[in-house]
């Protein structure tokens, strides 16, 4: 920064801030400068890698990162060797940058349970020994690590991207290993963000510790029609039902599958998304759907044919029984789409009156409002005016970015 001194500085510093909202309006980068005047150099940590859409937090880390390059900011991730979790065919390239973000690759057992201890173990002392101002840890397991660059005098920021430790899929060692970084984090980061009111509200009673409440971003999307999902699966617009996600027993994936059997439709269920870590609970809502040719899983996608089957659905649907800040759901709805969603508070929250609930893990519930969505378009179309510019409004990254960078400042 070029500092020209005395009264001459003071006075253009009135003239940016007698003008801000102008500037800022105009500008939302200009805002993350003005708010960071000085260059940081920040790491991040606890995604697999990027770019990837291996699940939310790896998008989150690439929204972040990049838009803090652009805002002049020096930012390094630590990304995990190893293959993509939904097999080595969707392995990238090795990069070494990207989008101006510098990356870095860890020392990673890739197995389920140790990549993401492993990898953040050894990103910990890289961070630790390197010339960072700001360490950005991302998700409770990773947090295991965080005393280690807080010894080394780093400021230490935790993102609690959901209550980990809780999800079905984690054994008995990795889920009190994972419980384990949430204390840590508690104990030693600087500043705790969380995603969603409920998280906040169970740091405040489990440990009485503050947080900072700031929600994921979403972007305006462009809608494809549907040209490559035609081909490949013969789907045409709002010709089916979609879940896209992680195919995890957390999202309820079981509980649709059942539902979805009940319901006197012509319109296919689409399940698009990989494995996460292993295959058997693929396998197991295989086995539960091949009685029902209207079922398709597509397996893991991204580009032109995830944003076609976004564009395209009649009905999204994510039935979870555990969430962080459900990206897939802000990205469904920023494409136009009616949502039907359980009634956990970390999705009622995202889509207050915008959208469908049902009770949570009530298959009954469900099969009855997937039912009444089929049977009422009138009530779909509605829903689908009004979703996209609800969602794009409430969620964006800009304010993200800069409610994050206030806290990497913050005395």
């Amino acid at each position: 920064m070029i500092s020209l001194g005395g009264t001459e500085e003071i006075h253009i510093w009135r003239e940016v801030n007698f003008h801000t909202k102008e500037i800022f309006h105009k500008n939302p980068e200009e805002e993350v400068r003005v708010i960071m005047k000085d260059k940081l150099n920040i790491a991040m940590l606890g995604h697999k890698r990027i770019p990837s859409r291996e699940g939310g937090i790896e998008i989150v880390v690439e929204e972040l990162s990049t838009r803090m390059v652009k805002a002049g900011h020096s930012v390094t991730c630590y990304n995990r060797t190893g293959h993509h979790v939904s097999g080595k065919e969707f392995d990238g390239c090795d990069l070494k940058e990207y989008q101006g973000v510098k990356l870095k690759s860890v020392f990673t057992i890739n197995r389920k349970g140790l990549a993401a201890m492993t990898s953040s173990f050894f990103a910990a002392i890289c961070v630790a020994f390197g010339r960072y101002d700001v360490v950005h840890f991302h998700a409770e397991g990773p947090c295991a690590m965080l005393w280690l660059p807080k010894l080394f005098g780093k400021r230490c920021i935790a993102t609690i991207h959901g209550i980990d430790w809780q999800r079905a899929k984690w054994g008995g060692f990795a889920s009190k290993y994972i419980k384990f970084g949430e204390k840590v984090a508690v104990k030693f980061a600087d500043e705790i963000i969380v995603l969603s009111e409920g998280v906040q509200k169970y740091f405040l009673d489990t440990y009485g510790r503050k947080t900072a409440f700031i929600p994921n971003g979403v972007n305006r999307p462009t809608p494809r029609s549907p040209q490559l999902i035609k081909e490949k699966y013969g789907l045409g617009k709002d010709g089916y039902i979609l879940f896209l996600g992680r195919i995890v027993p957390e999202k309820g994936i079981l509980y649709l599958i059942e539902a979805f059997k009940r319901v006197q439709t012509d319109k296919r269920l689409v399940i698009a998304g990989g494995s996460s870590d292993t295959d058997v609970f693929m396998r197991e809502l295989k086995e539960q759907a091949k009685d029902d040719d209207r079922i398709y899983f597509t397996g893991f996608v991204q580009g032109q044919e995830l944003e076609e089957l976004y564009s395209n659905a009649y009905v999204y649907t994510l039935p979870s029984d555990l969430e962080g800040m459900p990206l897939s759901l802000l990205e469904a709805m920023s494409y136009g789409n009616c949502c039907l969603t359980s009634d956990i508070a970390e999705c009622a929250e995202v889509v207050e009156d915008k959208a469908l609930l049902f009770k949570k893990s009530d298959v009954g519930d469900l099969r009855d409002k997937l039912q009444d969505a089929c049977d009422h378009l009138e009530k779909v179309m509605e829903l689908k005016k009004q979703a996209a510019d609800f969602i794009c409004d409430k969620y964006n990254w800009d304010e993200v970015v800069k409610e994050t960078m206030k806290l990497y400042k913050k005395k």
